[in-house]
């Protein structure tokens, strides 16, 4: 019975099925039944009284779920029943057509037309996520404000953070902001304003507490607007009931972990009830007035205007929308009215900010967008938030990205709940950790452990809160590592992070990394200034969004020497390869490179191989990898098939085949055998046609076996062999040039680069070293795009240890600086200087 008749309870169904009284007869038959028997029937006596109570209130006649009404009745308690889950398939498609004019561009003629400047209080930093090329202001002394209220913006921000702290501090904080703003206006000409108290698209936040301190200072406006749509949230006000998109579903936001919120709960999901809730009936849900969808998409911004005129002065109106159009129909009516003289304060979620200022959405912003793609530095992830949401989202950004992710727990036991000095050492251990991960290049999450800790009311829960948040900020505010970027998971993370961590007093807002997540430029003032700031909400996108986004910020990792052969010839320049022999001579190439950002090649020769082994090609790669520019490992000269077979599982970036010892054919066969086992690997082929004078490494070639490469040879060599990088001989030699000097056939290297550069082959010469400037420019001129330098660094290696030092210490770092003057002086004469 219990089962057939709660729904009818819960859904305040009282069609007449079974009467009450019926149930009055049989059950006090049951009792008395039993009671001649002795049988005890607790439960059941209990139900008759009810019974009997519900019939001697009228009810007798009605169905007898109607009981529950004895219930509400002496305790006060509705008993409502949950709001159904809806299709949102069915839902939208069953609405009228969007307004068939975008207005848009009539918002951005309305703004300019009408000068008051919006001023958006944000509750936490999510609230940016639908704009782009605004400032957000984290301080709001009078001095800031009036500099702002200069340049006349159509919008700023100011994050007051006030969702984190209790209602009587918002108040507070409300409250002067708005009376800072109320003053800087008047010194600038008495700047006009609305102000928008940008709150969350999940209801939660200090309503009605911040709009009454806003009014206090501004004074009576027309109508409060409510708009909490936000689309790329999935936030969608439909028959003023508001609905939390999930998968292709509409749930009631009443119904949702949100309204659950330890410090903002709530149970109504109709806004005009939610309204009443929140005041505690002060505003009847029968006062608050709507803007319907259907007044939106038949009647467009003038039924608008004209619904908004026509409010009574002090109401609250709710605004539905689900979709953008709806909000940008709203928006321009509003304008309207307020040209018209009337006043709003406006409660809404991000949606609206846009709408309003007429903001065109661009696409999500990539590393590459700001330039940090060739930063080195990890990136810092850090996750604060603990709505369900979130941990799923954590949950998958290390299913998809755990391999390269460096993680950190934060336990929370330990900084909310246990001595000062348990609180210490995990922030520092922490913070010394995440420093060290982050100097090595590896992105690095730093959580909080997931086990929701919270107090016995809501405000010992926001004092927790604020402990773990002032940890997660002394944490990175510790870290001295400048990050690449910094993704800060949740809107009171976010916020503190910023202002307290970063100590960033305005930020410029570049536009999203992802629908609905902010992306900031940190100010000058600020810790890291520049450095990408992503402000990513506890509430917005799916599960894999927060791996999405990370993914597409990861470290490109290193560029291939095709790539940097390919810059070389969009640019101009040439790249220098540096023959290198010990550790000394690596550091040499690496620091020079990264003091003058420049790209930069390390080059092992067979018999620096043979010397060095593996360690010394581990020592280049391990080098390249940490390196704050592009450098690449190359094998030069691998004259002998099996041992650039054996170079092949080492881990180099590009390798040369040298088959000038061969026939023509004999070296085509080899080039093409070698060429295409390195090209299933993407290593770049450099083949030489030709042969080169000179010793190099104590192998050297007479001046009767040199010879220069054959134009119409080189046109059939590319063709069969597929390489990608032709190393010419001119002229050029390996080691010392003649005392006459060098003679190059630069004739000959224009024909070649114009054969090369067809057919999308870079030009290489060998034998750099001793070349004067005017040559090594005209030949970057004519196409070469890669020099080999061997010769002047292993001489200035060879002097500098005539000066031994004490120690061998000395001796390696006279020896390094000795080589890196040379390798700098050339990075500097390629043109490759500041092109990293």
């Amino acid at each position: 019975m219990f089962e057939n008749r709660a729904p009818h309870m819960v859904e305040n169904d009282y069609t007449p099925l079974s009467a009450l009284d019926i149930f009055v007869k049989d059950l006090g038959i049951v009792s008395r039944e039993c009671s001649s028997r002795r049988v005890p029937l607790h439960v059941s006596n209990a139900a008759h009284q009810l019974f009997l109570s519900g019939s001697a209130s009228g009810w007798g006649r009605i169905d007898d779920s109607a009981v529950v009404k004895v219930y509400e009745t002496l305790t006060g308690v509705k008993v409502e029943g949950k709001r159904p889950a809806l299709s949102k398939e069915s839902v939208l498609s069953s609405l009228p057509s969007d307004w068939p004019i975008d207005p848009i561009q009539d918002i951005i003629k309305l703004t300019q037309k009408n000068s008051k400047t919006l001023v958006v209080l944000d509750d936490d930093p999510t609230g940016t996520q639908t704009v782009h090329d605004i400032d957000v202001l984290t301080e709001w002394s009078i001095e800031s404000l009036v500099e702002q209220f200069s340049k006349k913006p159509k919008c700023f921000f100011i994050l007051t953070n006030s969702r984190s702290v209790s209602s009587d501090k918002a108040t507070a904080l409300v409250t002067e902001i708005c009376s800072n703003l109320s003053a800087a206006a008047k010194t600038v000409d008495n700047a006009e304003y609305t102000v928008v108290l940008r709150g969350d698209s999940t209801l939660r936040g200090h309503f009605p507490e911040e709009p009454d301190a806003a009014v206090s200072v501004t004074g009576e406006v027309d109508a409060w607007i409510i708009c909490p749509f936000f689309l790329q949230g999935g936030r969608y006000t439909i028959g003023d009931v508001h609905y939390v998109a999930d998968s292709d579903r509409l749930i009631p936001a009443g119904e949702t972990e949100f309204a659950k919120d330890a410090s903002f709960g709530y149970k109504s999901s109709n806004l005009r009830e939610w309204v009443e809730e929140k005041t505690g009936g002060r505003i009847p849900a029968s006062s608050v007035a709507s803007i319907s969808i259907q007044l939106l998409r038949k009647g467009g911004p003038e039924a608008v205007c004209e619904r908004l005129c026509s409010l009574k002065k002090g109401s609250t109106c709710i605004v539905n929308a689900a979709s953008d159009r709806d909000m940008a129909v709203f928006a321009a009516g509003m304008i309207q009215a307020e040209m018209k003289g009337k006043s709003f304060l406006c409660r809404t979620a991000a949606s609206f900010v846009s709408a309003r200022i007429g903001i065109i959405p661009k696409a999500p912003l990539l590393p590459s967008d700001l330039g940090i793609s060739s930063y080195k530095t990890g990136g810092l992830i850090v996750v604060g938030s603990y709505v369900p949401k979130t941990t799923k989202q954590v949950d998958e950004l290390l299913l998809q990205r755990g391999h390269a992710l460096k993680r950190i727990e934060v336990s929370v036991d330990k900084i909310a709940m246990k001595s000062i000095e348990e609180r210490e050492e995990e922030i520092a251990q922490t913070a010394q950790t995440t420093d060290v991960y982050l100097r090595s290049g590896r992105d690095t999450l730093v959580m909080t452990s997931r086990l929701l800790v919270v107090g016995k009311n809501a405000s010992q829960s926001l004092e927790i809160n604020g402990k773990v948040s002032s940890a997660l900020v002394e944490i990175v505010r510790r870290i001295t590592t400048k990050p690449r970027y910094i993704l800060a998971k949740g809107g009171i993370t976010s916020s503190d992070l910023a202002t307290k961590a970063l100590e960033a007093k305005r930020a410029k807002i570049v536009g999203q990394a992802l629908a609905g997540v902010p992306l900031w430029q940190l100010g000058p003032e600020s810790r890291h200034p520049g450095v990408p700031y992503i402000v990513f909400p506890g509430n917005v996108g799916d599960n894999n969004a927060v791996a999405e986004v990370v993914k597409s910020w990861a470290h490109p990792g290193r560029l291939s020497t095709k790539e940097l052969l390919l810059n070389a010839d969009n640019g101009g320049y040439a790249v220098g390869a540096f023959n290198v022999y010990n550790l000394e001579g690596i550091q040499a190439v690496v620091s020079a490179a990264e003091e003058l950002r420049s790209p930069a090649i390390l080059q092992i020769h067979p018999s620096a191989l043979k010397q060095g082994g593996v360690p010394l090609v581990a020592c280049c790669i391990s080098a390249a990898k940490q390196a704050t520019v592009p450098i690449t490992v190359h094998f030069d000269h691998g004259s002998s098939k099996q041992e650039l077979i054996e170079i092949l599982e080492l881990g180099f970036d590009s390798l040369m085949v040298d088959g000038s010892h061969l026939s023509f054919k004999e070296n085509i066969s080899y080039t093409k055998y070698i060429s295409g086992l390195a090209h299933s690997q993407d290593l770049l082929v450099e083949a030489e046609l030709g042969r080169l004078s000179g010793t190099e490494d104590d192998l050297t070639v007479q001046d009767y076996e040199a010879k220069l490469t054959d134009i119409n040879q080189a046109n059939e060599f590319i063709d069969a062999t597929g390489i990608d990088a032709l190393a010419v001989c001119i002229g050029n030699v390996h080691g010392k040039y003649p005392e006459s000097g060098p003679n190059l056939r630069l004739d000959l290297l224009k024909d070649l680069y114009d054969l090369c550069s067809k057919k999308g082959v870079q030009v290489v010469l060998h034998g750099a070293s001793g070349l004067g400037e005017n040559i090594i420019k005209e030949c970057i001129k004519l196409g070469v795009r890669k020099f080999n330098v061997n010769t002047e660094v292993r001489k200035a290696y060879m002097e500098s240890l005539t000066s031994i030092g004490k120690d061998l210490v000395h001796v390696m770092e006279s020896s390094k600086e000795a080589m890196k003057a040379v390798v700098a002086e050339k990075m500097l004469l390629f043109g490759s200087a500041g092109k990293a």
